[in-house]
């Protein structure tokens, strides 16, 4: 099938251009509402116009604290549209880690959901930088705080076409760093369309797909491959709020004729496991409109893989990719071998190399670290200089994974050179947790470390040295969730008397994580 000339070299062209070719085409789904490309562009540019008028300039930042809703889609354009910044920030932060991002990207708006808006009207008083905050269907009483839909409703649509460049920044992104702080890492829409073209011909995506959204926005990798990534072909999307109950996921699949899915390892997992009926496997097989399953953010056990291929008979797709890389790096091929275990082989403009600590190109099956080279790789890490020299290397991102590369150039990720912990495809750094730990008053010693849980995939766990005896477990856990997203809180807490130290008193982490894959084994073998 021949596809139909990308000729878009940003974003915002990128929508242009399918508005004029399918302007009564539905771009979004969301419950009972029906959004078409024409619309999609309209509310985009009238919400540009009333960003403008509340003082968004050029390369100014605006932040994006919203749950999957249409109005994310609608602000990440406005924002583009004004030659301004996208930064989204987790929608799992607490008010202290949405302040840190809000703060170090200098952002004068931000756009929040109405759960969000007591935090963010915090945060504005305490930041001179942050100007002005924008809620989805914000209470009459609020004086200081603007309405969407009535900044919509009172502005025209955007007449001036500003010119944006190849090599404008589209957003920052933030993501854990190796010093416990997120990084912002910048990305231009030179990286992002160059990985939205590469995806088209690996996918083969045509304006008749139909994609679910049932992963974050504010992530990158739902940001491409379930936002941007469809609407480069004018595809439909469907956008869940929440995964749960994942009955109604199941439902909006059959009602909407979704074509792609794209999930993360732990909802394949669920999937899997799930008991289908004769009938129900039949009606599977024949009348199931999904012709792509892609599994990304993190590593897919190939146990999962191969009892989930098996129960529904489509090809499920594992990639691998950063926030660095605007994100995709690899895909198992469509058509052709695909390799359990394997994250596939490099998009097609993606250039990769294995290297040892000397930077020597290793020979296929050696293990080193990965690195990557190509339009897709960021541009820096925001205000961070000594970040950006220690990634970025004569036009090389260094990834900090460790791989091989076998002789047909399939990728295999080993682990990572970092101590990086990655819970459903977000980035945990253990020394974040830790420091919350410290200070609280019972506990003397503690060593968080990232342990494989056979169901769950990574996770963090947490070792303490309590300083007081009456401390208990429940106690940490209430006080570490008023503090930390809840993807960050442990899964298991342990006690201990002391903790294993070299002679030079270095907390032994293996230790510590052998320890737990082991009871975590054993407790698997019991079930089985």
């Amino acid at each position: 099938m021949k596809m139909k000339n990308t000729g878009f070299s940003n974003l915002v062209e990128m929508l242009e251009e399918n508005c004029c070719r399918y302007p009564k085409k539905i771009a979004l789904v969301f419950g009972a509402k029906r959004i078409n490309y024409e619309n999609l562009l309209f509310i985009s540019k009238k919400f540009a116009s009333a960003l403008s008028h509340t003082g968004v300039r050029e390369f100014d930042r605006v932040c994006l604290w919203l749950p999957n809703l249409p109005e994310f889609v609608y602000s990440f354009f406005a924002i583009l549209m004004l030659r301004a910044i996208v930064c989204p920030v987790n929608n799992m932060f607490k008010r202290e880690e949405a302040k840190f991002i809000l703060e170090d990207s200098g952002a004068k708006v931000i756009i929040v959901s109405m759960d969000k808006l007591e935090d963010a009207e915090n945060i504005l008083s305490r930041l001179d930088s942050l100007k002005s905050i924008i809620c989805v269907s914000s209470p009459k009483n609020k004086k200081n705080i603007l309405d969407f839909y009535t900044l919509v409703d009172t502005s025209k649509a955007i007449q001036e076409k500003i010119d944006i460049k190849k090599e404008d920044i589209a957003e920052i992104i933030y993501t854990s760093g190796t010093t416990g702080n997120p990084k912002g890492v910048v990305l231009l829409h030179k990286n992002l369309v160059a990985n939205i073209k590469d995806c088209i011909k690996v996918i083969k995506v045509t304006k008749r797909d139909t994609f679910i959204c049932i992963l974050p926005l504010f992530h990158s990798f739902a940001s491409t491959v379930c936002m941007l990534l469809p609407i480069s072909r004018g595809s439909k999307i469907v956008i869940m709020r929440a995964l749960k109950p994942f009955k109604r996921i199941i439902r909006s699949i059959f009602k909407n004729k979704v074509t792609i899915f794209v999930g993360i390892p732990s909802v394949y997992n669920i999937l899997s496991e799930i008991k289908l009926s004769r009938l129900k496997l039949f009606l599977n097989y024949f009348l199931n409109p999904i012709r792509l399953c892609i599994s990304g953010a993190a590593s897919l056990p190939a146990p999962v893989l191969k009892k989930f291929t098996k129960k529904f008979k489509r090809p499920l797709i594992e990639g691998y990719g950063l926030t660095e890389t605007s994100p995709v790096v690899s895909l198992n091929p469509l058509i052709g071998k695909r390799k359990p275990q394997s994250v596939g082989v490099p998009l097609p403009s993606v250039n990769i190399r294995v290297v040892d600590k000397e930077g020597n190109t290793l020979s296929p099956h050696k293990v080193g670290e990965l690195i990557i080279k190509g339009d897709n790789v960021m541009k820096e890490y925001y205000k961070s200089e000594t970040e950006t020299e220690k990634a970025l290397k004569k036009g090389w991102l260094y990834t900090g994974d460790l791989a091989r590369i076998d002789e047909e150039g399939y990728i295999y990720i080993m682990g990572r050179l970092k101590e990086m912990i990655n819970v459903r495809g977000l980035n945990v750094y253990p020394r974040e947790i830790e420091d919350i730990l410290y200070k609280h008053p019972k506990v003397k010693e503690t060593a968080v470390v990232g342990v494989f849980h056979p169901r769950r995939g990574e996770v963090p766990v947490a070792f303490i040295v309590k300083k007081k005896n009456d401390l208990e477990k429940k106690e940490i856990i209430n006080y570490l969730r008023v503090n930390l997203a809840s993807y960050k809180v442990p899964l298991k807490l342990f006690f201990k008397e002391a903790l294993p130290k070299n002679p030079t008193g270095k907390i032994l982490k293996q230790e510590l994580a052998k320890e737990v894959e082991d009871a975590f084994r054993k407790r698997t073998d019991k079930r089985e």
